[in-house]
């Protein structure tokens, strides 16, 4: 299913949803059910984490930039030291011993389709073209019931555009929104199936426009079971502070490996950890089913189609965000 959806994206295709028709009205009533009994977050706005992080450092400042929804954007948590990109660049940082100038055009509530708006923020000065791009994209899209092809199709374009101004991409797929708690059956399977089938079609689409996919899976299960009257607004389910620091963990070291920065003996895949080569569509589906799975492009053509490098990469501990972010705007409603 992941591959039609991709290739439908690739092709034009607009009808493969995530889906049956027949479920539509059910999985809508469920949700509304969910929203009733869990309530909104205390956090409208995120808090702003742009700024300079590892001042300590010397060196030209690397670039990171996140774009898409809220999670991307740190909703839900109440110090912009707490958000992913804080997270993310502080990390990088350390790794880099270099300052990391984070910027963040990442929108709460948006769907792929923002995606175009985003990039065009983001290469607005050619000058200033990103190192490194982190998306985080598809939750909105299965909730709003967006076309899965239509969906996959935007975060490709994105990818492609980013890439070819010379910008390094990193994907955070689809979280699975079957963890969410409040979430009852039959929604619950239905969430599952339509975000892993998002996030493998994901997968397959950027891979083959030369971006690395993270899958975030179940990463956020724990932290949304443990707090969810915390954890979910109006338009996404939100992560706790602990939350945003395991996936940025999980996103963190494919973030150093597009750099040149993760030791060279990490790059190799390790058969005691399952890692090695296989036709793309086939390490889309098994890191869409393993969350902090990282998958990127190795061969162009094979006996089954494109190949793809499936690693499970060692974590390391996060250091604290010593940024000093720059004030945030008044936010617009």
């Amino acid at each position: 299913m992941a591959r039609r959806i991709a290739a439908g994206a690739a092709y034009g295709g607009g009808g493969i949803g995530l889906v049956g028709a027949a479920a539509v009205g059910l999985l809508v009533a469920e949700v509304q059910m969910a929203k009733r009994h869990v309530g909104n977050g205390h956090s409208p706005f995120p808090p702003s984490a742009n700024g300079l992080y590892g001042r300590g450092y010397e060196g030209s400042a690397l670039r990171l930039m996140m774009l898409g929804d809220s999670t991307a954007a740190g909703q839900g948590v109440h110090r912009s030291r707490q958000t992913p990109g804080a997270l993310l660049a502080s990390g990088l940082a350390a790794v880099a011993e270099r300052p990391v100038e984070l910027s963040i055009v990442a929108l709460p509530g948006a769907q792929s389709d923002d995606l175009d708006r985003q990039v065009g923020l983001a290469l607005e000065d050619p000058n200033q073209v990103p190192d490194v791009c982190v998306i985080m994209i598809g939750a909105n899209d299965v909730t709003h019931r967006m076309p899965a092809t239509r969906s996959v199709r935007h975060l490709s374009s994105a990818v492609r555009r980013l890439r070819t101004a010379g910008a390094e991409v990193v994907v955070g797929t689809c979280p699975d929104l079957g963890t969410i708690e409040p979430v009852q059956q039959p929604l619950r399977w239905l969430a599952r199936r339509a975000s892993r089938q998002l996030a493998a079609a994901q997968t397959i689409g950027v891979v083959e426009q030369g971006g690395r996919t993270v899958s975030l899976g179940d990463l956020l299960g724990p932290e949304f079971a443990e707090n969810p009257r915390e954890l979910f607004g109006p338009d996404n389910y939100h992560p706790s502070a602990e939350g945003y620091a395991t996936a940025a963990m999980a996103v963190l070291p494919t973030v150093c490996a597009t750099l040149g920065l993760w030791p060279a003996e990490e790059e190799r895949p390790d058969a005691s950890r399952r890692e090695g080569f296989l036709p793309v569509a086939r390490a889309a589906a098994e890191a869409a089913s393993e969350a902090g799975t990282e998958v990127t492009a190795a061969m162009p053509t094979g006996p089954r189609g494109p190949w793809a490098l499936l690693k499970r990469r060692r974590r390391r501990r996060l250091p604290t965000p010593d940024a000093t972010p720059a004030p945030a705007a008044e936010p617009t409603p």
